[in-house]
């Protein structure tokens, strides 16, 4: 069964994230770590209106994934799906203002789920949050995965981000700009730590892990504003794809930087 998919990073940063994912049918967000305004602006950019949002998918409760999650989904009435322990976190925060109980959907990783004609599998990453997951979402024989905001990678990792036609994957540092910035220890530490975030080599290795015959876009996000610059990241990638011993080259894929503050293209799949 052949269908359509699109992707497209409204924002992807430390200062905040939101996700656009979609078929024909249905639409949904995951994180929304930004104003608003500027998630009905991005949305519209990619010419979806948010009162077709179906349902926003939390990966974990720091604010940069959350910011904007209360007044999103008071004023449009919006599903919010996320584990038992980060809803228990959401709902404690108080600067998200109160959300109706009933807009929660607990979810568990590793359980498939559908939301209209989307199959989404949120599943387990090791970041320093409660309980958080990263999503594989699959509409027929199309699949894309939005995996940012963790420490390490394993092979469980590698198989939730096998046969994706599209990625956005975090490349959060560069380890030398990180230890030679103004940070102080503890923060380096918990970053490069494995409950902290994939720098660009790290990144680069899982990237590699994972091509295959119907990848066909990979969006570097979650970038340090401090730690890191977009060709950095976009080289330390082509790089190890070009180094690596399987039979892929970078030019076989459409590599981007998502943006902090600008919507990426939309990819359709």
């Amino acid at each position: 069964m052949s269908s359509q998919m699109r992707i497209s990073t409204v924002a992807s940063g430390s200062s905040g994230n939101c996700i656009y994912v979609g078929s024909d049918n249905t639409h949904i967000l995951i994180d929304a770590g930004i104003s608003k305004k500027r998630i009905e602006t991005g949305l519209k950019a990619n010419d979806v209106d948010i009162n077709d949002i179906q349902g926003i998918f939390i990966t974990h409760e720091h604010i940069d994934h959350i910011n904007g999650l209360g007044v999103v989904s008071r004023k449009y009435n919006i599903p919010i799906y996320a584990t038992d322990l980060t809803i228990d976190a959401i709902k404690s925060n108080s600067k998200l203002g109160a959300v109706d109980e009933d807009l929660f959907c607990e979810i568990k990783a590793d359980e498939t789920f559908e939301v209209g004609d989307l199959l989404i599998k949120p599943f387990e990453i090791s970041h320093d949050a409660v309980k958080p997951v990263a999503y594989r979402v699959e509409c027929g024989d199309k699949a894309v995965a939005v995996a940012t905001d963790m420490g390490k990678f394993d092979d469980y990792i590698v198989s939730n981000l096998s046969d994706l036609d599209a990625l956005v994957i975090e490349a959060n540092h560069d380890v030398r700009m990180l230890l030679a910035g103004a940070y102080p220890y503890y923060l380096k530490q918990r970053i490069l730590g494995d409950k902290g975030h994939l720098s660009n080599e790290t990144s680069a290795k899982l990237i590699d892990r994972i091509l295959n015959d119907k990848l066909k876009y990979i969006m570097l996000g979650h970038l340090s504003k401090e730690n890191n610059y977009e060709e950095l990241a976009y080289e330390t990638v082509k790089a190890e794809i070009m180094m690596s011993e399987n039979q892929y080259k970078p030019g076989d894929f459409d590599i981007q930087v998502a943006k902090r503050d600008v919507n990426s293209l939309l990819y359709c799949v």
